[in-house]
């Protein structure tokens, strides 16, 4: 009697769980990013909602929720109801970064999220204004060796990936470098023109558009390879520095407690979508980089980085707000 009871209990448990995943378009998928309309990270949740939605037929609506460095975002995910309805395009500066920057935060990075799926990349990169006279990263190293101190870098932001890659390479190179915090490139794109500041950093995706305007010209990118973007600009590696090689990335994060089968659903509609021709363009042509996988590999990235990222922020003494 007790196999019997076993048996129909694991039945039903199985019929619950296909009947889950299987229920995904019974109402509409809300996708969350964490920035404000018309930037990189809106865009691409943008792009990747719409691949899905086109593929699966899935209602899915982006809702916007910028403020407190992405933390709105998450906690609002963090709190949702766990039954794959509500998505977070988390990021390397958001849900790995503000666990080492914040000193209270209403969710926990490892147990509050699921992963879903990897979804793209997107290098930093190293700008200065067309007439600079720094034409590599190795005349920049050897200005800030003649003048330490004196070269500055502009950065989006203290604690951000652009402002811990900084310390990085000043690291690699046994430089001094002054980094300028702005609010982004808007902030920073007059003191770079006027010359108050030397060089810039942001992602591939956030500066394509200066890049190909000719309002910047690009000296490396912080990635494994070149960017399929900017395929004339060398990496970091290949300009002398061989350990500064970590890529911004997104990811598809569901709430903590999300059934794995629907998890699963959402990988395979994730990864589906990815694969393309169109949409690896479309990506490609905004300066990301794409990004598949299963859902553990989303969390064994998620925790390397949260790993090697808060070395940095403790070596650099970055200050917890």
């Amino acid at each position: 009697m007790t196999s019997v009871k076993t048996l129909l209990a694991s039945a039903l448990l199985a019929a619950c769980a296909v009947a889950s995943a299987a229920d995904m378009g019974s109402a509409p998928i809300t996708l969350i990013s964490p920035f404000p309309p018309g930037g990189g990270t809106d865009t691409l949740t943008r792009m990747i909602g719409s691949a899905i939605a086109q593929d699966t037929g899935w209602n899915i609506v982006v809702e916007n929720k910028p403020g407190a460095g992405g933390n709105l975002a998450l906690d609002a995910t963090a709190r949702a109801k766990p039954d794959g309805h509500t998505l977070v395009m988390a990021q390397t500066d958001n849900i790995v970064l503000n666990p080492w920057l914040y000193n209270k935060l209403s969710y926990d990075t490892f147990k509050d999220f699921k992963p879903v799926g990897l979804v793209a990349s997107s290098p930093s990169v190293f700008v200065v204004v067309p007439e600079s006279p720094y034409k590599t990263l190795d005349d920049v190293v050897k200005a800030a060796k003649a003048r330490p101190g004196q070269v500055s870098l502009g950065i989006p932001g203290i604690g951000g990936s652009g402002d811990l890659i900084g310390h990085l390479w000043r690291k690699a190179a046994g430089m001094e470098l002054m980094h300028v915090p702005y609010r982004g490139w808007s902030q920073a794109f007059p003191d770079l023109a006027s010359g108050r500041i030397d060089l810039y950093t942001g992602s591939v995706a956030s500066l394509l558009p200066q890049i190909r305007g000719g309002k910047v010209r690009a000296l490396a990118v912080v990635a494994d390879a070149r960017s399929p973007a900017l395929p004339d600009v060398p990496t970091f590696a290949e300009s002398g520095f061989k350990t500064i090689n970590q890529t911004i990335w997104w990811g598809l994060m569901a709430p903590g407690k999300t059934p794995d089968d629907v998890v699963a659903t959402l990988n395979q509609a994730l990864n589906k979508s990815q694969a393309q021709p169109d949409v690896v363009k479309k990506l490609e042509d905004s300066g990301y980089s794409v990004m598949t996988g299963t859902p553990a590999d989303l969390g064994k990235r998620h925790r390397a980085d949260h790993d090697i990222f808060g070395k940095v922020v403790q070596e650099a003494g970055i200050p917890k707000q």
